[in-house]
């Protein structure tokens, strides 16, 4: 008589059972995993599309505030330009009208403050510096020149004077030589410390 045991059969059914449905399980487990992998991927990647759309469009607009900008920056350097040709061109006309008008007020200054029995033999100008050299019948009248200088706002201090005695045999007399140097101080010339500035002259000599 053959017997079967059903009951080891039916546990191997179970055992069976139970690993298929384990299977079954971890596979449905990985499924979602891959899923929600997938997903979180793509939502990933849309948040990165997004975001580097917006930094393009950041970009865009930055570059084109950055040209006009530029457009700005060369309009006000042109503008820099031509002002700074302007101010040149003005300052030019104004030194020639200075370079102009200066010898004759300089020698109308000389003439007033030039005392009478004093006269110039030599007029020498270097610059600013002038040079005058003469001849007069006294001393004194060197003294009032250089007072006459030194009272002009026209005239920088110190006067630098040397006085000599020469004999003229026509006359049948001495005669006070002198050499004086000074600076000149044109008009329109700022103040100085020593006060000498480009106004009307509050010391006039009478020739």
């Amino acid at each position: 008589m053959i017997r079967i045991n059903l009951l080891a059969v039916e546990r191997e059914r179970t055992r069976r059972r139970a690993t298929f449905q384990l299977a079954e399980k971890v596979t449905v487990a990985c499924s979602l995993i891959l899923v929600a992998t997938g997903v979180f991927i793509g939502w990933w990647y849309w948040t990165l599309s997004r975001q580097t759309a917006g930094l393009d469009h950041e970009i865009t607009v930055a570059q084109a505030e950055t040209t006009r900008l530029q457009v700005i920056i060369q309009r006000v350097q042109k503008a820099d330009e031509r002002r700074a040709q302007l101010e040149q061109r003005l300052g030019v006309i104004e030194q020639l009208r200075k370079s102009q008008s200066a010898p004759v007020h300089l020698l109308d200054e000389i003439s007033r403050v030039l005392p009478d029995a004093l006269w110039l033999t030599t007029f020498q100008q270097k610059g600013n510096d002038i040079t005058l050299e003469g001849r007069c019948l006294q001393l004194n009248a060197v003294s009032e020149l250089v007072n006459n200088i030194e009272s002009s706002v026209y005239f920088k201090k110190p006067v630098d004077v040397a006085t000599d005695t020469e004999r003229n045999e026509q006359a049948k007399r001495d005669l006070v030589k002198f050499t004086l140097k000074v600076q000149y101080v044109p008009p329109g010339t700022p103040a100085t410390p020593d006060g000498s500035a480009a106004r009307p002259a509050t010391a006039k000599a009478g020739k």
